[in-house]
């Protein structure tokens, strides 16, 4: 505890007590108001601490530290619209359960609503996206005081990291003058050796985490359900734990169940048994008879729905049974069909079931499995016959370029889709992130270069032209960065999306193209130079490996909106006409 004043006690024992709650990052946009704690943080030992000038960036930055970390990220701004600029990210890090601890200094109460400078209503400014709200208030340095800050810090960590689902909290904290560390002779009030020091080489209050372990009855009354399945799916969705995949895994091998893994489920690439793992989902399942063979009588949910429109569809249309495990608390049912909501962890539920299941010869899904080998050589055929660059087979050469220990983060929109759609199932050892819970493109550069910074991993963005110029002053984040991010940017000068939805065949050209269609003519040349960050177009997609080796840096792809239309048709026919070969 610093003694310098009474900001510096107060501020000093609140870092304290977040490093000995486990904090470790923190991102901080520079103000004065918010000098005590920015100060407090910066000196406090165990906590790192990243300056970043914007707002917006800076919430999606430490957004994708806390995807990466797996931990709380303290964001800390000043007073005024400062703390404002934080909402999309924490409308993200809400919907997709990442634990922020955001902290707005504020103006005392006597000087609100008076004219005085740099000053909005900031009191519960998150409204229902927070776990937790709190007035931290004005304090002097006393018992009270300093045990007040202490027990804060820890209920804030302990509600950001999920009772019972992790999200943003916020704290809203006023300071008197000065704000500055300058000496005030006295100022420090307080005897308490507890208030003055905490719990050494601990937090004042621990919080135990709820414990999520199945039982007995859960495990064999499901495993019963899943043995009378007649024709049954697993589909696995962004979820963070790579240890669920082996779990799951034997599960599907006991089940005889396939897995439809959308890729940030972690279970597409990887080291694990793939045997039984469904890629091609997205594309099998546009095909109606196919769809329509394969209907399930049981669905097991891991993580969050897919992107996929036609999985949502088949799901809701088939009438099965879905047990939807969500440890955290959520309701992730968006077809409102969920027969059950597991609060369970969940790879003690899958490594449960398939210990009871393990013993019956269920065989493997064949029809799954030889559909998903002819649609994956229909795509192979069709993106390397066309012998051109497209979003799809961009997807595809960037799932073959993968390497143990990377970590992809992809944009909303296009992007996302077409990984899911079209990345090939693989060994490599990848971490799958992306900010699929409010679905934003906002923030996708600063959120990736948050992730690779608390991650250490080398880090591939992929993001359009629009995302980048969204985002466009992230890139000054990098200068902070030591491991290689690599910023794919597929330039198609425009809204590429939006020509698959029925707006472009409801308006005429000219006001499609200047409502949805949206070209801005940004040059991703121009704007590696003004961050100084190395620059490549790519010719052809076999120059791929070598531009990702490079290292940082910005990757350019150009493509075409409307060939990419085709293209996408073309794989849908090539999927089809493969499967009616399979009779």
């Amino acid at each position: 505890m610093d003694p310098t004043n009474t900001n510096t006690a107060l501020a000093s024992a609140f870092a304290e007590e977040l490093a000995r709650g486990g904090l470790r990052h923190a991102v901080v946009s520079p103000g004065s108001r918010s000098t005590p704690l920015a100060v407090a943080l910066w000196r406090q030992e165990g906590i790192e601490v990243t300056v970043i000038l914007d707002e917006r960036s800076a919430g999606f930055f430490a957004l994708g530290a806390g995807q990466a970390s797996g931990e709380p990220v303290a964001l800390l701004c000043t007073s005024g619209t400062a703390a404002a600029n934080y909402h999309p990210a924490v409308c993200e890090a809400d919907e997709s359960a990442t634990a922020l601890l955001v902290l707005s200094a504020d103006r005392p109460a006597e000087l609100r609503g008076i004219g005085a400078g740099q000053t909005i209503d900031q009191l519960k400014l998150f409204g229902s996206s927070v776990r937790w709200f709190c007035e931290v208030g004005t304090h002097e340095a006393d018992d009270d005081g300093l045990l007040h800050y202490r027990s804060v810090a820890c209920r804030a960590l302990a509600r950001a990291r999920g009772e019972t689902r992790p999200g943003p909290v916020h704290l809203n904290l006023p300071w008197r003058e000065p704000l500055a560390p300058v000496p005030v002779e006295g100022a420090v009030m307080a005897t308490d050796p507890l208030a003055l020091q905490g719990r050494a080489g601990r937090p004042l209050t621990a919080v135990t985490r709820i414990d999520l372990e199945p039982s007995a009855f859960l495990l064999d009354e499901v495993a019963d359900h899943i043995g009378d399945a007649i024709a049954g799916v697993i589909v696995a969705g962004r979820q963070l734990d790579p240890e669920l995949r082996e779990p799951l895994a034997h599960l599907a091998r006991a089940s005889g169940f396939p897995i439809l893994a959308e890729p940030t489920s972690q279970l597409r690439c990887g080291p694990h048994d793939r045997s039984h793992i469904i890629g091609s989902y997205d594309q099998l399942l546009r095909d109606e008879h196919f769809a329509r063979s394969v209907v399930p009588d049981l669905v097991l949910r891991f993580g969050e729905m897919p992107t996929s429109k036609p999985l949502r569809v088949w799901l809701a249309a088939g009438g099965a049974d879905q047990i939807v495990v969500d440890p955290y608390g959520g309701w992730n049912d968006p077809s409102r069909r969920a027969a059950a909501m597991l609060r369970a962890d969940p790879t003690e539920l899958a490594s449960g079931w398939a210990t009871r299941l393990e013993k019956e010869d269920r065989g493997a899904p064949q029809a799954w499995i030889d559909a998903e080998r002819a649609a994956s050589e229909a795509i192979e055929a069709e993106l390397s016959g066309a012998g051109e660059i497209s979003e799809p087979a961009l997807a595809r050469a960037l799932g073959g370029a993968h390497r143990d220990g990377d970590l992809v983060y992809t944009a909303s929109s296009m992007p996302i889709r077409d990984q899911e759609s079209f990345l090939a199932a693989g060994e490599a050892d990848v971490l799958f992130l992306c900010n699929r819970g409010a679905n934003g493109i906002d923030g996708l550069v600063s959120s990736g270069i948050g992730a690779a910074h608390a991650s250490g991993r080398p880090t591939t963005i992929l993001t359009g032209d629009l995302g980048l110029l969204h985002d466009i002053g992230g890139l000054a984040a990098l200068r902070d960065v030591s491991t290689p991010v690599r910023i794919v940017v597929v330039d198609n000068d425009g809204g590429g999306i939006f020509h698959f939805l029925p707006q472009e065949q409801a308006l005429a050209g000219e006001e499609f193209e200047a409502l949805f269609g949206t070209p801005r003519g940004v040059s991703v040349e121009k704007a590696a130079a003004l961050f100084d960050l190395p620059h490549r177009r790519l010719d052809s997609l076999a120059e791929l490996p070598e531009a990702l080796a490079a290292g940082t840096g910005l990757i350019e792809v150009r493509t075409d909106r409307q060939a990419n239309v085709s293209v996408h048709r073309r794989l849908t026919k090539r999927v089809a006409a493969s499967l009616a070969s399979l009779g």
